[in-house]
Parts: structure tokens; C-alpha cells; sequence
């Protein structure tokens, strides 16, 4: 590696999925607020806003997806807290139970794409064979570590870090623009005055 991560675009996708899915759809700390996840009715919907492409999804899929996201969490957290053994504990788990493996499908007048999943599977288990799969694929490199969780104050979003020097620390700039307001008062309020 030359000092620039780069994941396949594919796992990239995937991995972007899941982060947005994980914001979505667990409840905490959102950019100094506190963050209630859509329930019931409005699951489908907030999931389907968040999937690239899926025209809908239905309250099973969405209530499966839902489950996934609460262990892809876990794997975030884990990650970021240097406890690789449980995250891997977790995805192997995501593996199995999701039936993950790589294939080759093509959609007609496309190349041949690698996909996680099979075609006959359902929309929920084949987005989360490829949330298994990618971050197989993450923590199985030497890119695990750019699975994090903001360090902002009242915010527990996760993120994926794409930047060159793997320094990312906030889920947004808004965080990251926060904390460094936060850290000049701080710095300014022990000042004497002039």
C-alpha cells in the first residue's frame, strides 16, 4: 500500500452501506443531539433511503436489515476500540449465518460484477452477506483500523476513513468543527485575562 487506502469500489459501496444504515438506524448521539431511530412504519422507508437503487423494501427485509445493522454496530465499535477479536467473532457469525460468498453475476449489457451473495436470495440477506463480506474484507487487511466511531462529544455516528493518513476522528465536518470550537473556549476560558 502506498499510503492512500483504497478499497474496491464494490467494498467501498458496501462498507459506505452499512456506515449509513448503522446512522440510520441506531438510536445515540447525532452531531451533538440525541438520536432516535425511525420504528415500525417508517423503517422501510428510512432503509430504502439509504440502499443505492432499491425502489423499496419491505417490513421483513427491513426488520432483517435492521438486526444486521445492530451487529455491523458492534463490529464499528469493536474496531474502534481495538478489540479486533470480537469484531472478527462478529463477522464470522455475519458470515455464516447470512451465507456470504463471492460469485460472479452479470446483468445483461453489463461487465461481470463480484457479488456476496446469491441471485435467488432476498434483497435483506444479500445486502447483508455484502456488509459481512466487505468487512471481512476490512479487518482481514491491514484497512480494519479505518472503521471508527465520531469521538465528538454527544455523538456516536460511524464512519469509514477514507483520508490519506487514516487521521479521520469525526463522523462530519460539523463534528470535527465542534470539537475544535469546543477545545478554543476551553483553551480561552484558563487564559488570564489581558
Amino acid at each position: 500500500m502506498t499510503g492512500q487506502v483504497m478499497f474496491d469500489s464494490h467494498v467501498a459501496i458496501l462498507l459506505d452501506t452499512a456506515a449509513g444504515l448503522v446512522n440510520v438506524l441506531t438510536d445515540g448521539g447525532d452531531r451533538g443531539r440525541p438520536y432516535t431511530a425511525p420504528r415500525a412504519d417508517a423503517l422501510p422507508e428510512a432503509i430504502a433511503a439509504v440502499l443505492p437503487g432499491e425502489p423499496a423494501v419491505s417490513m421483513e427485509e427491513a426488520l432483517y436489515l435492521a438486526g444486521t445493522t445492530l451487529k455491523v454496530r458492534r463490529v464499528f465499535e469493536a474496531m474502534d476500540g481495538r478489540r479486533d477479536d470480537e469484531a472478527a467473532e462478529i463477522v464470522n457469525a455475519l458470515v455464516i449465518s447470512t451465507g456470504a460468498r463471492p460469485q460472479l453475476n452479470r446483468v445483461p449489457g453489463e461487465p461481470w460484477q463480484v457479488h456476496f451473495h446469491g441471485a435467488d436470495d432476498t434483497l435483506s440477506v444479500g445486502w447483508s452477506a455484502g456488509f459481512a463480506s466487505a468487512l471481512t474484507l476490512a479487518i482481514g487487511s491491514d484497512l480494519g483500523g479505518r472503521l471508527g466511531v465520531c469521538q465528538a462529544k454527544g455523538c456516536d455516528r460511524v464512519y469509514v476513513d477514507a483520508s490519506r493518513n487514516a487521521v479521520r476522528q469525526f463522523c462530519s465536518r460539523s463534528c470535527q468543527s465542534r470539537t475544535k470550537a469546543a477545545a478554543f473556549r476551553a483553551r480561552s476560558a484558563t487564559r488570564p485575562p489581558v
